[in-house]
């Protein structure tokens, strides 16, 4: 049997609510991460910007410098907690994101920064495809107003799990990143992702269960709770889809934590049932993981 998944991993996803106070939510993260790693739980994610408010007047604000790397606790608060966050929890956590600023170009990027259990940064994904949308009546928000997009995929290796494919958000509507993670070998594609009260009943299930089939890979979307009282109305709905598209967890809107059991039997079968990874047409249509490392 094909390994992808080297041991079985309990994954939590934490769906926080994130207020305007970053100290406060940066204290918070740390209990919740606290409790989910004394759950068991060797993986551990947060949402899409959980330090601050979720909106393009909040990203200045907000933006922390992570490069050089690592920076001063003066430039990124945020760097250091979830570092001490990871150390102090014994497990992998993906920080959600947390809005970034580039001093020397003065551009702003939404950036996830994902650290090991011994504090070590072991990636960074900036969002690589904005937040852009005009539905009429319903929402209009445009991340280019104040966002840069980033200019790399993104794949995470946990050396005693396996590989990891990290994305952001609106990223997950774009389906051809996920596929080359998932044939660099990704057992997980993990989205924390802040979907909206109008986007999220239509799309947000449907897009991690289709990313999940496309691809025979775990996927993990994590989402701030839903504040009412906030600009911005998160969906919540925090889920795991298992690699034959199931749903084997999902939250509420509240906030909360949600676990999931992933191990590589369940990437192993659907994909000798099913074996379309074999079955792909390249003389019909191109290979989009050519190329990519």
């Amino acid at each position: 049997m094909a390994t992808f998944l080297k041991k079985p991993l309990k994954l939590a996803l934490v769906q926080l609510a994130s207020g305007a106070d970053k100290t406060v939510n940066l204290s918070h993260a740390r209990s919740k991460v606290l409790e989910a790693a004394k759950a068991g739980a060797g993986l551990i994610v947060l949402p899409e910007c959980f330090n601050s408010p979720y909106g393009t007047n909040f990203f200045p604000k907000y933006a922390e410098t992570l490069l050089p790397s690592p920076p001063t606790a003066e430039q990124s608060p945020s760097f250091h907690a979830l570092s001490a966050i990871a150390v102090e929890a014994k497990a992998y956590l993906i920080g959600g994101s947390i809005p970034e600023l580039e001093p020397s170009t003065k551009k702003y990027y939404n950036t996830s920064l994902v650290f090991s259990p011994t504090g070590a940064l072991i990636g960074t994904h900036r969002k690589t495809h904005l937040f852009d949308i005009d539905i009429p009546g319903k929402i209009q928000f445009k991340e280019s107003d104040v966002l840069s997009p980033g200019n790399q995929l993104t794949v995470i290796d946990l050396p005693e799990y396996g590989k990891v494919g990290l994305a952001i958000c609106y990223d997950i509507r774009f389906p051809e990143a996920a596929m080359i993670a998932a044939r660099q070998g990704a057992f997980l594609l993990v989205y924390p992702g802040a979907f909206n009260t109008t986007t999220g009943p239509l799309h947000w299930s449907l897009l991690a269960r289709a990313r999940a089939v496309d691809n025979q890979s775990y996927v993990a979307l994590c989402s701030p709770a839903r504040d009412l009282d906030a600009a911005y109305h998160a969906y919540g709905h925090s889920l795991v889809a298992d690699p034959s598209a199931k749903i084997l967890s999902e939250a509420e809107e509240k906030e909360t934590i949600i676990y999931a059991d992933l191990d590589n039997d369940s990437i192993a079968t659907i994909r000798s049932n099913i074996p379309i990874s074999t079955q792909r047409r390249f003389d019909l249509y191109p290979d989009v993981s050519a190329g990519q490392k």
